[in-house]
């Protein structure tokens, strides 16, 4: 029976229903339907509608709900029930009789599911904030194991200037930390309660909302019943911060595959997280990378999609927002597993030091500090920056390095260059300058390290 049939008189269309219902998916807020009814049950005990005998017979039956759950989430799926707030009431009434059907007094499935969804999301995004954390703890550990091993730095995927890796895994450190922001800001906005707003007009029950509130863990109750049983900003700030967060991710990936590649060889896949091709017997494929990659555009998606269901609605609620479930249910389930992936596999990823070395002393990636020695010496940036870029033409010709130049050349370009030009063209010596707050000096880079972990203990 559904929780609205008085009104109708003709039975509901098959095909109607198939399309209507949605306990298919929305089963996984069982245990949040369960504690947001027995925190409204104590509400109507409190303001006089039902008696203490009937508040207790009604949480007692769903605590034993929730324990019917715990052993078995998808329980309800074994029923015809239209949602899971109709699941709820009919196990209740099967279970207490009359009782049971006092209990939606005066509450509404939209400030009901509201109020589920926003406890789902709070339970979900604290998960998905600890597989955060494990994922930049998994980074640190990268960095570290990484010591000062040096790698060239690309820009336009071109090599520019060399790095240390453990800078380059600093850098995602820093986009993980920001993830952290966003998903703490999302929190805080989220932990307001809609129960107790009715469908849009707020309840005809005296009950105290924000003592109510306070029971179900949140930090205040919704100010105003239509905006409570219509927001969804939630869903999509949650969603967007998924997004940036798997961007993050999409791009540690594509640098992992590229350096993993035989092209750059800087790092190499253990063959726990690798996996082969079933022709090429040579092939070690970088798989679970490209699959991190790509989970991105499927979480990116359900953003686009929950943002197209809103655009349009009018106030309050409409069925529309049925649409915020499975997309999203699918998008945290992800987002988490992605994370978990990422801190699974980075042990088992090493760096190839003598490659990573080589490559950033082949490219002229020392051009800049030429071009820096001629500004100590006295030269504008303007001419040294055309002087060097003049160098490194005459050096490609030869298909030799700026410092395996001979002197006799090297002063061909500008007297200005001495014999003190050889160290300074040195990879250590270019890596030292860059000592400035944010660089890659071996120096600059262990304190960024130090900095993080700190960070991190405080998260």
């Amino acid at each position: 029976m559904a929780m609205w049939g008085g009104r109708f008189q003709e039975a509901t269309l098959a095909e109607f229903r198939e399309f209507n219902d949605s306990l298919s998916f929305d089963y996984l807020l069982a245990q949040q339907d369960i504690q947001a009814s027995r925190a409204w049950a104590q509400q109507l005990a409190q303001a006089g509608i039902i008696s203490s005998d009937e508040a207790a017979q009604l949480d007692a039956g769903l605590a034993d709900l929730a324990v019917a759950i715990e052993a078995d989430a998808k329980l309800p799926l074994q029923t015809s029930e239209e949602d899971i707030h109709s699941w709820v009431e009919a196990q209740l009434t099967a279970k207490l009789g009359a009782v049971a059907k006092k209990l939606h007094t005066g509450r509404s499935r939209n400030d009901l599911v509201a109020t589920d969804l926003r406890l789902w999301s709070k339970l979900n995004a604290q998960h998905v904030r600890q597989s955060l954390l494990g994922a930049i703890a998994a980074l640190l550990t990268f960095a570290e194991r990484a010591g000062t091993a040096v790698m060239p730095g690309f820009t336009h995927l071109q090599r520019a200037q060399p790095v240390l890796v453990a800078h380059w895994a600093l850098a995602y450190v820093e986009m993980f930390k920001r993830d952290v922001s966003r998903l703490d800001d999302a929190l805080a906005r989220l932990d307001v309660c809609p129960l107790g707003c009715g469908a849009l007009a707020g309840t005809g029950v005296a009950v105290d909302r924000e003592q109510l509130a306070q029971r179900l863990g949140f930090a205040s109750a919704a100010l105003n019943s239509l905006d409570a049983v219509s927001d969804r900003d939630y869903v999509v700030e949650l969603s967007a911060a998924a997004s940036i967060c798997m961007t993050h991710l999409s791009r540690l990936s594509e640098d992992v595959i590229f350096f993993c590649s035989g092209e750059a060889g800087f790092f190499k896949l253990g063959d726990a997280i690798s996996s082969g091709s079933s022709l090429m017997p040579q092939k070690k494929n970088p798989d679970v990378f490209e699959l991190l990659r790509g989970k991105a555009g499927r979480v990116v998606g359900h953003l686009v999609a929950i943002l197209h269901v809103l655009k349009g609605l009018p106030l309050a609620y409409n069925k529309d927002m049925q649409e915020d479930k499975q997309g999203f249910f699918d998008l945290m389930a992800t987002w988490q597993q992605s994370l978990l992936v990422l801190a699974t596999v980075l042990p088992h990823l090493s760096v190839n030091e003598a490659q990573c070395r080589l490559a950033a002393e082949l490219g002229y990636s020392n051009a800049t500090d030429l071009a820096d020695y001629l500004v100590s010496k006295g030269m504008p940036f303007r001419d040294a920056h055309e002087v060097v870029g003049e160098l490194v033409v005459h050096a490609a010709k030869q298909q030799l390095a700026l410092e395996a130049l001979p002197l006799a050349e090297l002063t061909q370009f500008s007297k200005l260059i001495g014999e003190d030009v050889y160290p300074a063209l040195q990879l250590e010596a270019g890596l030292q300058k860059r000592a400035a707050l944010g660089g890659t000096a071996p120096q600059q880079v262990l304190a960024a390290l130090t900095g993080a972990k700190q960070w991190f203990e405080q998260a």
